[in-house]
């Protein structure tokens, strides 16, 4: 019995560090994929990378093998291998590029565009899924977790100074209350909150309330909520 116990627990751990493999293989392969469509178009690597790993199965999909299909759009194909309603690619990076096309031509997806920069993947997780481009409802939090597990994040534009989100903790009550993501900003020289403010798109007198701020001086090191 014991014996049996082992090999199962060794067996598990075959699988999962085989799946982190063909994933770090994956990013390997297609990181420079993902910055290229990032800085063409300002969607945050991590989300096309994220998207497409979660979508894809790291590119082990069948569509993915055979259709270079990484993002699960349907459309024809021509191929004989296999019979399904997806969509055919050239190359994988033709599958990349339209999925940034599909964000910025469908309407509903527009407005990520102006809302958030091209480093707030968590809010543009959740506005892709707000919109509508998956039907499960914990589809975000899945490209989340992936962007969170693999750090996705590090490919992104974000500024030198930049300190991850952390949630902020959930207040006890009656019902139930989703969990709120604040960004830490660390203020450098020559920094003054309205410039920080309209990066973050936000209010000085938003900045000032969320930190307790009774004057506009900040200094350097200075760690803002934001």
């Amino acid at each position: 019995m014991l014996k049996r116990c082992i090999t199962v627990v060794l067996l598990f751990t075959s699988c999962a560090t085989f799946g982190q493999s063909v994933a770090a293989k994956y990013i390997e392969l297609y990181k420079d994929a993902a910055i290229k469509i990032m800085n063409e178009n300002g969607i945050p690597a991590s989300i096309v990378l994220g998207v497409a790993i979660h979508e894809s199965g790291s590119g082990t999909s069948k569509i993915a093998r055979i259709l270079n299909n990484h993002f699960g759009f349907k459309g024809q194909n021509s191929s004989n291998k296999i019979q399904s309603a997806y969509k055919e690619y050239d190359s994988v990076e033709a599958s990349y590029a339209d999925f940034a096309f599909l964000l910025k031509d469908r309407s509903k997806f527009r407005p990520l565009f102006d809302q958030y920069s091209s480093f707030d993947y968590f809010n543009w997780a959740k506005g892709i899924q707000r919109a509508g481009y998956a039907s499960s409802k914990t589809w975000a939090s899945q490209v989340l977790a992936i962007i969170k597990k693999y750090e996705l994040y590090q490919y992104d534009n974000r500024p030198a100074d930049y300190v991850e989100p952390v949630p902020e903790p959930v207040v006890n009550s009656s019902k139930s209350s989703p969990v709120k993501e604040t960004t830490i900003y660390k203020v450098k020289a020559g920094d003054n909150l309205s410039e920080i403010a309209e990066k973050f798109n936000t209010t000085v007198k938003a900045i000032k309330n969320k930190n307790g701020l009774k004057t506009n001086n900040l200094s350097i090191g200075q760690k803002l909520k934001l």
